[in-house]
Order: structure tokens, then C-alpha cells, then sequence
């Protein structure tokens, strides 16, 4: 048994939340008192040594068939407190996803060789996070046809250059993310009939054999590769290449010792799991309570199917639908993961595209996104390897770039910034990383986390704004006569702004009174609260519309595993 499933099977056996806290503590193992079903807990600092713990809980009184279970503990907390300390606040995270679609072929040197030459400037930038390509040898040069999964020799560098990768961005207090590509895998060789089923093992390593047959992947509609397994209600297949059975214990058995050797033997802290509609999220959970642990920072790729019902097949104003299928697959997967918020992308680009900013509203005064309804589990982001790059299958408006990222890194959310614009190919994109640096520096200043509370002030044809946090403004779009809603100038100053948008920040000294831009009689919402908006035909954000979940970050925040 890993560490990583010892730590999950002993903490829920104590009852015991095995958490770092916001004043990065941890709940030790060293137990003072006598023997009871009551078991009562010191607090030991993150930084504390191994054997201080073990000297602590060597002087407990601890009954005698609870010794066993107190050894486990202390390995665990000693393994939590040498993490580095981004992970104790996963709220404050802010990611980089590390390439783009072509990355593996751009680059005298190796890709991972290239992405080790910025680890400087990724740590002084902020990100606490970097999502890595998948690791493993393709049979498509990206990654995303996975073939011999301990092969990790790939177009993007050696394995040798990977793990010196790794060491580099962990000792920056860095945490590298791997994308891992488990929906599906491309096998070695046909069957007789000329299906492409079968696996080989050519890679020598510990734990249960990847050599599988048809038993272990899915039928597909037309029977071209041939499966035995029947697919489950709701997955969504991907053509491309065999999908893998979940449901089998063996195929999970051999992606969970995959998955541990990549966090044990390489060091990647947590996983983005490519596909994620495609097997069901229950198995998500297993996957990184038996590999990374839950406090790992995780998340999932479900592309939700979003509502074009509007005029000329323009987005509908409402997205409840796809809303919800995120958070149905965020619980499903036992709040191990967060969803990428393809949601807030999708009306962002709307609104910025067609100067509809009306849209960054929904109908109960919320933000549109996943982040209107459970922000903790959102990782919001303008555009990835596949929505942009050299894809761009569904591209934000490139010249309002900057809009997409004063909306993503003010508000709420987690997010996630690509790596094309943060390390551009030209002297054209400089402009757009530096206004990436001031917004993550505004961020940072003034502790906007995943939960910040957000106050909508206006959203209107052409006009946005907000204030996030109490601390800061956020104005969008090409309106620039304010009237009213224009912040004081003796408690607000500018702080950063470009076209279409500008970012105030509160002025030292200005306390609760100044918190909020403009009179409080014009504030249509603030968060978690009620709202008189229009509702554009949907109740967007009501406990009615997600059923027993609740549709305020409060009633969704409470009790989750990481997500607070």
C-alpha cells in the first residue's frame, strides 16, 4: 500500500481531518492522555522533522491497540509537512498549463529541457502549479494516444530530463500536474481478425502486468476494436483509439500502480485527467486517494455540451444544463478534482466577442460559470492546447486576450493560465504577459482566493463590473462613462488596465466602509445573497435548479474534501 492510500485508510478510520490549515498546521499524531475512544491531539507546525514527531509520540499514552495505527500517522504527517507549502491553501493556486499543441516539436532542445529553462521565471511569476504534457510514449506525437504507459521516453525529452524537470519546479515550490491520458490506450498488435486489441508489456516494472486483451477495453459502436466490456449509461467514447474498462478491477489495479509510480518514483503532485467524461467519476476518486492523496491539487477535462439555443444559434443565455454536469461529475468524483470551467469560458468569449457583457450575470445575480455555483471547484481559464494553439477549435477573440484574463485572475475560481501567452513565440506578445504579471500581482496583494466574495454592480450591453473581495474593481468592456458607478478616487486608484477593461484597487487604510465601488443602493448582487436581476428565462444558481447540492457557494462549500 502507498503512502498516499495508507494516509486516506487511517485518517477515515481516527475520524480525523488530515488537512494542512490556513496557518499551515497540521493535526499530529501525538496523543496525550489516557486510553479512550476519545483520542486528543496536539498541533505540530508543517515544518517539523520526522523524528520530533517520532520523539513526541514516543512520550504519548496511547492504548496499546492503537500503536499500530499511530505509526502509520506519523509517516503520513511527516510525508504531508515535507510538501511544498503552496499545497497547505489550494484556494490561493494559480496554474500554468506548461505547453501548447505543437510544444513537442518547436524546440531545438527538448521541450523539457526548454520548460526547465523557465522554472526561474515560473517561480517568480506566482504560479504554484504547472500542468505538464502527457508523459508517456504516444503513438501522436502529443501524448494523447498512449501506448506503453511506463515508456516515458516521448517526444517532449527523456525520462531523465522529465525527472530533472520535476526536481526543478518541487524545489521552486512548484507543483507539477501530469496529464494523464487513461480513457484510453492504443494497443501493440491486432487480433486475428485485425482489430487492434492486444497490449503488450515491453517496459519492465513493479506491480500488475499492463499486457491486456479485449477484456479490457469497451465495445464500440462499429466494432472496430473489437472490446468485450460493455460501456457504461453516460460515458462518452472517444473514436480514436480503444477506450479502457474501469469497471475492471484489473485495468484499475494497473493504473493505480502507474499513477503511484509516476507521484513516487518521478514526483508529479497531482493529475489532470484527460477525457474525463468518458468512464464514470467514481473511479476518479480511487485514483488519487490510492496515488497523490485528496489534498492534492486535481482536475478534470468535461466538456459539457453548452446551450446555442440563442438568436441565429448564438449561446443561450442560459447554461444551467452544462453547469450542472460539472458539478455532478465534481461530486461524483468525491470532490478529489475540479472541473475545468468550460462554462465561464465559453459566455466570457461571448460577451467579450459580441459586446454582450449582460451575459457575465445569470439569472439569480451570479457569475454564469461553474464559479456562480461552487467556485472552489473551478479552474477557469481563456484557452488551453485544444481550444487555441494551433487547434483553435473553439478560440477566444484573440485581440481581447487581455479582457479574458482581467475577468479569470480578479475573480473567484482557480485560475489557469496558457502557457502561449505567458511565454509567447513573439516580441507582439509581451505586452499581453505583462499584463498577466500585474493582474497576478494584484491577485496576490490582495488575497483574492477561489472563494473571494464577489459583488456584481453592473452588467449591461457594453458594460461589466464588479468588485471582488472587497479589495478590488473590475470594469469591462468599451463603455467608459461611469457616472455613479466610477470609484471614489479618495479610497480607489487605478492599478492596472488596457483595452476594454481596467482594475481598481483599494487604497492602504480604507477599511469596510470603501469595500464596495459606488453607493450600495446600486448593487444588484452580492454573492450569496438574493437578487432582483432579470433571469433571462432560467433560474441559474437556485437550490432548486442543482436539486440537494444548493446553488450558493455556501451551500456547496460545506463539508468538501479540499475544495473550501
Amino acid at each position: 500500500m502507498t503512502v498516499a492510500s495508507a494516509e486516506t485508510s487511517v485518517w477515515a478510520t481516527l475520524g480525523l481531518a488530515a488537512q494542512c490549515a490556513k496557518q499551515q498546521q497540521l493535526i499530529s499524531p501525538c496523543c496525550e492522555g489516557p486510553c479512550s475512544s476519545q483520542i486528543s491531539c496536539t498541533v505540530v507546525g508543517c515544518g517539523e522533522q520526522e523524528q520530533e514527531l517520532q520523539e513526541c509520540c514516543s512520550s504519548s499514552t496511547i492504548c496499546q491497540q492503537e500503536q499500530q495505527q499511530q505509526r502509520h500517522l506519523i509517516q503520513i504527517t511527516a510525508t504531508a509537512c515535507s510538501q511544498p507549502q503552496q499545497q497547505c491553501d489550494l484556494g490561493q493556486a494559480v496554474l500554468l498549463q506548461g505547453f501548447g499543441w505543437d510544444s513537442c516539436r518547436q524546440h531545438r532542445s527538448t521541450y523539457y529541457e526548454h520548460v526547465h529553462s523557465k522554472v526561474p521565471q515560473i517561480q517568480a511569476a506566482g504560479f504554484s502549479h504547472v500542468w505538464l504534457p502527457p508523459p508517456s510514449a504516444s503513438v501522436s506525437p502529443e501524448g494523447y494516444m498512449p501506448q506503453q504507459l511506463y515508456d516515458l521516453d516521448s517526444a517532449y525529452g527523456s525520462q531523465a530530463q522529465l525527472a530533472a524537470l520535476l526536481g526543478s519546479l518541487k524545489a521552486a515550490g512548484v507543483a507539477p500536474i501530469a496529464d494523464v491520458v487513461i480513457n484510453h490506450r492504443c494497443a501493440d498488435e491486432q487480433d486475428d481478425s485485425g482489430r487492434w486489441n492486444r497490449y503488450r508489456d515491453k517496459v519492465p516494472h513493479e506491480g500488475p502486468s499492463l499486457a491486456w486483451g479485449s477484456w479490457a477495453i469497451l465495445k464500440d459502436a462499429d466494432g472496430k476494436f473489437g472490446g468485450d466490456a460493455q460501456p457504461s449509461e453516460h460515458a462518452v467514447a472517444w473514436t480514436g483509439a480503444p477506450n479502457l474498462d474501469h469497471s475492471n478491477t484489473q485495468v484499475r489495479e494497473g493504473l493505480t500502480a502507474w499513477l503511484s509510480w509516476l507521484h513516487t518514483h518521478l514526483g508529479f503532485e497531482g493529475w489532470r485527467f484527460d477525457h474525463a467524461i468518458g468512464y464514470s467519476s467514481r473511479y476518479v476518486q480511487g485514483y488519487v486517494d490510492r496515488t497523490t492523496g485528496q489534498h492534492a491539487l486535481n482536475v478534470g477535462e468535461v466538456w459539457p455540451q453548452l446551450d446555442y439555443s440563442g438568436p441565429g444559434n448564438s449561446l443561450g443565455p442560459c447554461q444551467d444544463g452544462a453547469r450542472s454536469q460539472l458539478v455532478e461529475w465534481v461530486q461524483g468524483a468525491g470532490q478529489r478534482a475540479a472541473a475545468f470551467d468550460f462554462v465561464t469560458k465559453g459566455v466570457l468569449q461571448e460577451a467579450v466577442a459580441r459586446c454582450e457583457y449582460w451575459r457575465l450575470r445569470d439569472g439569480a445575480g451570479h457569475a454564469p460559470g461553474l464559479i456562480g455555483w461552487w467556485p472552489a471547484a473551478s479552474i477557469t481559464f481563456v484557452e488551453n492546447h485544444d481550444t487555441g494553439s494551433s487547434q483553435r477549435h473553439w478560440p477566444f477573440p484573440e485581440e481581447r486576450l487581455a479582457v479574458g484574463y482581467a475577468y479569470i485572475l480578479t475573480h473567484p475560481g482557480l485560475p489557469c493560465v496558457f502557457w502561449e501567452h505567458y511565454f509567447p513565440s513573439d516580441e507582439a506578445g509581451q505586452e499581453l504577459r505583462a499584463t498577466i504579471d500585474a493582474l497576478m500581482q494584484l491577485r496576490r496583494k490582495h488575497g483574492i482566493t477561489s472563494t473571494s466574495s464577489l459583488t456584481i454592480l453592473a452588467a449591461e450591453a457594453d458594460l461589466y463590473m464588479a468588485t471582488i473581495g472587497g479589495k478590488l474593481t473590475l470594469k469591462l468592456g468599451p463603455r467608459w462613462e461611469l457616472g455613479t458607478l466610477l470609484p471614489d478616487d479618495a479610497h480607489w486608484r487605478i492599478a492596472t488596465c488596457g483595452q476594454d477593461f481596467c482594475v481598481w484597487e483599494l487604497k492602504e487604510g480604507c477599511g469596510a466602509a470603501y469595500a464596495m465601488a459606488g453607493s450600495s443602493s446600486r448593487i444588484s448582487h452580492v454573492w450569496g445573497g438574493s437578487s432582483s436581476s432579470p433571469c433571462f428565462g432560467c433560474m441559474g444558481g437556485s437550490a432548486a435548479s442543482l436539486g440537494s447540492s444548493g446553488g450558493s457557494s455556501g451551500s456547496l462549500g460545506g463539508g468538501l474534501a479540499y475544495y473550501y
